[in-house]
């Protein structure tokens, strides 16, 4: 690492701490200013961070986001379930499920092919938990929506992998590609399971060495420890980093009396890294997308907003939900970034005469859902009345 590469780190904090500082001025959340920061930041705008600097960043990216999994596992507590039952369960499977069938119909009705549609539509599963947990921290958020926020955009990234296998299984028997479509449908049975299990085991692993170390800065070193090992352990067994860290967190969750201090101490050195995942992430983000995506785009945008509010609120009545989780748990459920990108790729290779066109709508989604999603958060926590002040 330079003293080139430090100074872009530098200049991304100082940027995101500015731009969050102006963005709490006009009533939107400290993310929404990162993401600012780093799209004027970054070659589509003042070029300061060269797309060479972005692609070397990637490591703080698996960082911040394993951390964040970490954090969403420790809500997977025991008690939790027992109280509110199957709920969050049946919202995240229906509305990640509605996003899917919603933007398949329309892009159909649109006059695109069965296989273009399935490929492009199976992305829209896909929930960036990030910006979510941002928001819910920044405003230090309570209540019935938040309670179940957490745990839905948690279970949303399994519902989202089992269904772009899915789709990616029909989409290739369509286009005849010969791949097994057994191994298809076990492959996503493998890696959540497999992530569950490893993770599992790596928490209760982790328990033991708690028991010696008391000191906040040991027990620090120990939680960076583990988490960066999960992402490794994952990364070499092919299994998901976030389900690995979530499952790691909801041991820790049920089985350690100091689950609380863990997690102060866990918020102890992350803000700097969410920090600058955002910035990083806003200065991915690619202006020059947004002319290219068509009516295409404009209906994989709406459509998938609209699938997942009507499957959340569908879900939340089936499940006798609060009336304020009916009401204002879909819009939370907006944002979309790597995760998506990543099951881009994957979709183009299905239907290759179509991965520029699939490349440019996740972009320019990934672009509008970021900037306004945290924002349509904020709003719906604060009017289903669980951020007190702003």
């Amino acid at each position: 690492m330079n003293l080139n590469t430090l100074l872009d780190l530098a200049i991304m904090i100082f940027g995101g701490m500015f731009l969050g500082r102006m963005a709490k001025h006009v009533h939107l959340p400290n993310i929404t200013g990162y993401l600012v920061a780093g799209l004027l930041l970054g070659p589509s705008v003042f070029g300061v961070l060269s797309e060479d600097f972005l692609s070397a960043t990637n490591l703080i990216s698996d960082v911040a986001l394993v951390f964040i999994a970490f954090s969403i596992g420790n809500e997977f507590k025991l008690s939790y379930f027992k109280r509110v039952g199957k709920a969050p369960i049946v919202i995240a499977c229906l509305e990640a499920l509605f996003a899917v069938i919603f933007v398949d119909c329309a892009l159909l009705l649109c006059g695109q092919s069965l296989s273009f549609s399935i490929s492009l539509g199976a992305i829209a599963a896909a929930t960036a938990p990030a910006a979510t947990i941002m928001v819910i921290k920044q405003y230090r958020a309570k209540g019935h929506v938040t309670e179940t926020l957490l745990p839905v955009v948690a279970i949303d990234d399994a519902a989202a992998l089992i269904l772009f296998s899915l789709s990616a299984a029909a989409a290739g028997a369509l286009q005849h590609t010969g791949g097994s479509l057994t191994a298809s449908l076990l492959s996503p049975v493998r890696e959540i399971g497999g992530a569950v299990v490893a993770g599992a085991l790596l928490g209760f692993i982790f328990l033991l060495p708690l028991r010696f170390f008391k000191k906040p800065g040991n027990r620090l070193c120990l939680i960076v420890a583990f988490v960066f090992a999960g992402q490794g352990i994952a990364e070499m067994l092919g299994f998901s980093p976030l389900l690995l860290c979530m499952a790691m967190g909801a041991v820790v969750a049920n089985f350690s009396p100091d689950v609380e201090k863990i997690l102060d101490i866990t918020e102890s050195i992350t803000p700097p890294i969410f920090m600058l995942f955002f910035v990083a992430s806003g200065a991915d983000l690619q202006l020059s997308a947004l002319p290219t995506v068509g009516l295409i785009g404009v209906a994989y945008i709406l459509f998938r907003v609209a699938g997942k509010m009507f499957g959340a609120s569908l879900a939340a009545n089936i499940c006798k939900c609060n009336k304020q989780v009916r009401k204002f748990l879909g819009p939370c459920l907006l944002p979309q970034a790597g995760v998506a990108i990543g099951l881009s790729l994957t979709a183009a290779n299905l239907v290759p005469e179509h991965a520029p066109q699939i490349r440019a709508v996740i972009l320019c989604a990934t672009l509008i859902y970021e900037l306004v999603g945290p924002a349509v958060t904020k709003i719906s926590l604060k009017r289903a009345g669980e951020i007190v002040e702003a």
